[in-house]
């Protein structure tokens, strides 16, 4: 489609009877793009949502009503003007899309069992990054604010404090419910032992969802260690959790 160009005030009151038109006509040239094409289109609704878009072909359709009633020799003007309008109009509304949600939490103390063969979750008391992803209370629980499938990517540094050998157990908990198939064993042996248990879980969650990550012990003297730092080495939490929700 050709361009249009904007005409000003004096050439509009050559076949505008009255200011009302005149002013709506300003108007109509404020919301219609120069030139209308796929890519105008597709750059209009990337940056205005659904509801702005069907209000702003409403607000169109009226001005072109009021311009109607401009003289005959206008029509072509006001047809390609109405033209514009139908291409906005039939565009496909935009999906909102929500910003991604995000949060990084971590732990400066020692976890440790009271009993053996006895859940526990695990807590968070630092927050790094967060945006729609927090601790709650207790601070195991980490809730989500919306809708979305949600990586909870962590790693833990375990201790055993004891000779012999000793199973640590992690598993996934949502919403107060021990999750299906989510749980893992770690065999630990000898004093002052150390692993890492680093892996993922990915779940969908709802809007106010909270998420837990569980442990338990056959053998007290395994902990989920904290070490103060020790120049080059900075702190290592015990627990560090990353969630992120980038996969829907």
């Amino acid at each position: 489609m050709a361009n249009s160009i904007k005409p000003n005030r004096n050439d509009l009151a050559k076949f505008l009877p009255d200011q009302r038109l005149i002013r709506a006509f300003e108007q109509l040239f404020e919301y219609v793009p120069a030139s209308i094409d796929a890519n105008t289109i597709d750059s209009y609704n990337s940056q205005t949502s659904a509801q702005q878009a069907l209000d702003t072909v409403e607000a169109l359709r009226s001005v072109i009503e009021l311009a109607s009633t401009a003289p005959a020799q206008q029509a072509n003007q006001i047809a390609e003007l109405a033209q514009q309008v139908a291409l906005l109009s039939q565009a496909p509304p935009v999906e909102q899309r929500k910003a991604p949600r995000y949060g990084t939490f971590y732990d400066t103390t020692t976890q440790t069992a009271a009993a053996i063969n006895t859940a526990y979750a695990v807590t968070f008391n630092s927050t790094d990054l967060s945006f729609g992803v927090s601790t709650g209370t207790p601070a195991s629980r980490i809730y989500v604010d919306s809708e979305g499938i949600y990586n909870f990517q962590f790693s833990m540094q375990l201790d055993k404090t004891a000779g012999g050998v000793g199973l640590f157990y992690l598993w996934a908990r949502i919403n107060g419910v021990d999750q299906a198939n989510s749980a893992t064993q770690i065999r630990i042996q000898g004093n002052n032992a150390e692993s890492v248990a680093a892996w993922n879980f990915v779940y969908r969650m709802n809007a106010g969802d909270y998420f837990e990550l569980m442990w338990s012990v056959d053998t007290v003297d395994i902990e989920i260690k904290a070490f103060t730092a020790a120049p080059p080495v900075p702190d290592i939490p015990s627990v560090i959790l990353s969630v992120t929700n980038n996969i829907s």
